[in-house]
């Protein structure tokens, strides 16, 4: 039997405040446990929730930015259960008037090739603390930090159809928050986090089958890794004669597969119901549209520019614009050299390899973009040839020099174009290997180009790489072919 996967992911976005979604609590990570929750995050009696504007701010922004519908109004709820980091018995959240309505993201696959996922909504709700379990024995340990943290749950209808557009729509809404500045999407810490819900049904069938949720899956890796386990798993369990079961799993990337945490809940387990604590949120015209005039220039809008106005492919804008601190950097490559379609390639090129080779983020590059567009220039300008090149590079990120123009001159390693000079060198080439003269000149005619490289090879090793290749190319086919 043919199977078809079926996917919907629910993201997790911790928002970018200061402090938290019902309190002034600092939201910094990294703290001492249980030093940034207060009365209100503790859920203490007496105290009273008051939301952070700048969260409503923020989940508005990304609605937009998503082309959804922002409703009116939107409320808040109490989501009721019981576990140890959850002090106060409940997690205050939005069930049935969320302040982000349907909306869509367009993803990129593999092959340049795009689809639209539908999202359902995205709601803003608090966070819950951390259950500690490795570093105490036989007991829990329990960091209320997190505690009021603000989240935004970004719920997507199950569009998806295999693990390479799961982690592309993941990928899409990374690029869009971080874009935003709404959240720094830094995964490991916990910024952004995913649930997966994966069903499998028989090719051509219309109904669902039923789902597992995958619970907070944090890599784009692990994404596709659980997807693949699951989907493998409900076939062979169904090919079998068993039942898929509505449940919770958890993804252990060590062994590389899914486990059962517990059975899964709906929504009326919850009890949910309105917040008694906090006003509906009401959001007029006017706000909308100075949230909308805010809103930078978006990963969609970015890469469709560097198609039109730079003349990129496809593939060179999709990367390009993936982050936003690659695009500027990019665009700042630009600026000083002129040439995108150069900048595009050492951006994409020298300098991702030494940044994947030393495990660096783009951020924490040794070479500026100033100086990358500094170097390109040279190469543009025929002061320097592509090996040279290469070597200022290496020079620039070791910490040799400040500018190319530095390391060029103390290096020597400006690119000779005088045309006498390299005669010169031709000519004693030339003179040394008569050898190679000979079977050039008795070579049939369509293999003399390959024969050629021999005596580029000599002259660019007499002027220690300084001399101009295309410059050398010329004179030596010149000379040569006079002495047929």
């Amino acid at each position: 039997m043919q199977w078809e996967t079926v996917i919907g992911l629910e993201v997790h976005v911790q928002l970018a405040t200061r402090s938290k979604i019902f309190s002034g609590a600092s939201t910094a990570f990294g703290a001492e446990p249980n030093t940034q929750a207060c009365a209100v995050d503790l859920g203490l009696p007496g105290v009273l929730p008051v939301l952070n504007e700048q969260a409503v701010a923020m989940a508005v922004q990304f609605g937009l930015a998503v082309h959804a519908e922002i409703p009116e109004v939107s409320v808040f709820d109490r989501k009721n259960y019981f576990y140890p980091d959850l002090p106060k018995g409940y997690q205050t959240s939005q069930m049935y008037h969320p302040i982000v309505g349907p909306g869509e993201v367009e993803i990129t696959l593999d092959d340049n090739t795009t689809k639209r996922i539908r999202i359902h909504h995205a709601h803003l709700e608090e966070d819950a603390g951390k259950s500690l379990h490795e570093d105490f024995h036989g007991m829990t340990g329990i960091d209320l930090n997190r505690a009021g943290t603000p989240l935004l749950e970004i719920v997507s209808e199950p569009d998806m159809r295999n693990a390479k557009e799961a982690a592309a729509y993941l990928k899409a809404i990374h690029s869009i928050v971080t874009y935003l500045g709404i959240s720094d999407g830094n995964m490991a810490e916990g910024s952004m986090r995913c649930d997966v819900n994966v069903s499998v049904r028989p090719k051509g069938q219309e109904a669902f089958g039923t789902r597992a949720e995958i619970k907070n899956v944090n890599s784009f890796r692990f994404v596709e890794r659980a997807i693949a386990f699951e989907v493998e798993r409900q076939i062979e369990l169904i090919e079998d004669g068993g039942k898929v079961v509505q449940e919770t799993r958890l993804f252990d990337p060590e062994r590389d597969e899914t486990r059962s945490m517990r059975t899964k809940e709906e929504a009326n387990d919850y009890r949910y119901f309105p917040c008694p604590d906090l006003l509906p949120v009401v959001l007029d015209q006017a706000y909308l549209d100075h949230l909308r005039s805010q809103l930078p220039e978006l990963p969609a809008d970015k890469r469709a520019r560097f198609q039109t106005s730079l003349g990129l492919s496809a593939y060179d804008a999709h990367v390009l614009s993936a982050s936003r601190e690659m695009a500027e950097f990019f665009e700042e490559v630009h600026r000083v050299c002129g040439d995108a379609k150069q900048a595009a390639n050492w951006v994409q090129g020298e300098l991702s390899g030494a940044l994947n080779r030393d495990n660096l983020t783009i951020q924490n590059s040794p070479v500026s973009a100033h100086q990358l567009g500094e170097l390109i220039s040279r190469v543009l300008d025929d002061t320097i040839n592509g090996k040279a090149a290469k070597q200022v590079f290496q020079a620039l990120w070791n910490g040799q020099g400040s500018s190319a123009n530095e390391i060029i001159e103390a290096k020597g390693l400006k690119q000779v174009t005088d045309t006498g000079a390299i005669e010169s060198m031709i000519d004693q080439v030339i003179a040394e290997s008569p050898a190679q003269v000979a079977q050039y000149r008795d070579s049939e005619p369509e293999k003399r180009g390959k024969m050629i490289g021999y005596f580029v090879g000599q002259v660019m090793k007499a002027s220690r790489g300084t001399a101009n290749p295309q410059q050398v190319n010329g004179l030596l086919k010149e000379k040569l072919d006079a002495l047929l």
